[in-house]
């Protein structure tokens, strides 16, 4: 039965905010140094005709979400943004009052079509990926529940019980979940901080000698700096993949500059996360990798928390690679890959035993995969999309509400604080670093939490 907290969508306004890098990024074999926000501006109605707005942001992610061998990133870019404004606006036909959940459930039923009409509109020649339709449409489903939440003058995360949600999570997912919700898989109150996740990109600089430019600001540059500045205790490395030479040596270096600046400040205990961008051919170029870290560098070997999407995101056409030899040596997280239900439990046939949560695939969808991840006992994290600004708030707020998630990655600060600023004085303990970890404790307001 209809519950008289549903709401209805009433009004949606999609735009878009440039944002520069002050640094570029390289990850995947691929070079980012701009992009947009996605932001999304939300009306909801409950059936006593009470109205409150929520909002939310994202960045578009393009190169991420749809890297192309084909189409240039400024087409792929185009085609999100069309698609961001175009589900929004589908939005606002959702005939019926509902959970936030049960409304982007049924949303989501549209977008393939959406996906497959914006791409012959623009002649692209080629599918608009499932990922990309999830990174475009994931500032709606932020809004939706901000407002939510709003309307009822709760935090979001509060709203997911059987007391809100007409549906139990069979619906989102298989009746291993029956008479369950997603209030059991979250927490009342968000963790009061939380380790931050620092990205060493594959063009950062890890000494001065590697400088060869400096941005005209006050924040550092090189991998030694940030660890002074910050006291950072998580280091996320990029690696190719593809030249495993230089991935060894990569973090071979890192490890020596790490020891250095750590000693300094008389830190003891770090750790590392590698992010192959799906650039490994398969599971023995990932076995040889570490088989050399440990012989080179064995305490950095040990640091190694878990290894993220080191082989295709496209695990249908690709069966035979499977990961479990090396899920024995380290936890192996599914990102690209894991754009819905089936694919995690395709990913757990082929080896992961992780699952790297982004709230850019959704709200909604992050949610009840962190609840499947959960319930199958699969190490979790929560990874961004460079977030910044509204973003990277809303990806802290999920992180502080799912209890087994002990760190949260945020390199917006790194390439792009700009849209930071207006944050920063309102929730200083998110955005000033000082102990490597954010104050998540301060995400516990109404809606999403700030």
């Amino acid at each position: 039965m209809p519950k008289t907290t549903d709401v209805k969508i009433r009004d949606a306004v999609c735009s878009f905010e440039p944002v520069t890098f002050r640094a570029p990024l390289k990850f995947g074999g691929r070079v980012i140094d701009k992009t947009f926000l996605i932001n999304v501006e939300v009306t909801v109605e409950n059936q006593r005709g009470k109205h409150e707005t929520g909002f939310g942001s994202m960045p578009i992610g393009n190169i991420w979400a749809w890297p192309s061998m084909q189409l240039s990133g400024d087409k792929t870019e185009a085609a999100m943004k069309h698609f961001a404004e175009e589900i929004t606006t589908v939005a606002l036909g959702i005939p019926h009052y509902g959970h936030p959940l049960e409304l982007m459930y049924d949303l989501a039923e549209e977008f393939g079509h959406l996906g497959r009409t914006i791409a012959d509109q623009q002649h692209l020649g080629e599918e608009f990926p499932k990922l990309a339709h999830l990174v475009a449409a994931s500032p709606l489903d932020a809004a939706v529940h901000d407002a939510f939440g709003r309307l009822h003058n709760v935090n979001s995360y509060n709203t997911l019980s059987k007391e809100f949600m007409n549906d139990d999570l069979t619906t989102y997912l298989d009746d291993q979940f029956k008479g369950e919700y997603l209030d059991q898989y979250t927490t009342r109150t968000p963790k009061d901080r939380m380790p931050l996740y620092h990205l060493i990109g594959a063009l950062d600089p890890l000494t001065a000698a590697d400088v060869t430019s400096r941005p005209k600001d006050n924040l550092p540059v090189t991998l030694g700096e940030w660890l002074k500045q910050d006291g950072l205790t998580h280091l996320k490395i990029k690696l190719a993949g593809d030249n495993l030479e230089w991935d060894i040596e990569r973090v071979v270096k890192i490890e020596k500059v790490a020891v250095e600046a750590q000693t300094a400040r008389g830190c003891k205990q770090w750790w590392y996360s590698l992010d192959f961008n799906e650039k490994c051919e398969n599971v023995e170029y990932v076995l040889a990798f570490l088989k050399k870290v440990q012989e080179q560098a064995p305490a950095a070997y040990d640091r190694i928390q878990y290894i993220e999407q080191p082989t295709s995101r496209n695990l249908k056409a690709h069966p035979e690679i499977k990961l479990h030899e090396a899920a024995k040596l380290k936890p192996i997280v599914v990102d690209e890959a894991l754009v819905d239900y089936e694919a995690l439990l395709m990913a757990r046939d082929q080896g992961y035993t992780g699952v790297a949560l982004k709230t850019c695939k959704g709200h909604s969808e992050s949610l009840c995969l962190s609840a499947a991840a959960q319930k199958f006992g699969m190490f979790l994290c929560v990874q961004d999309l460079t977030c910044t600004g509204f973003s990277f708030l809303h990806s802290a707020s999920m992180a502080a509400r799912i209890p087994t998630v002990a760190a949260i990655e945020g390199n917006g600060r790194q390439y792009c604080p700009g849209p930071n600023k207006q944050y920063s004085k309102l929730l200083p303990s998110m955005f000033q670093i000082t102990d490597g970890t954010v104050g998540t404790g301060a995400l516990s307001d109404v809606g999403l939490g700030f």
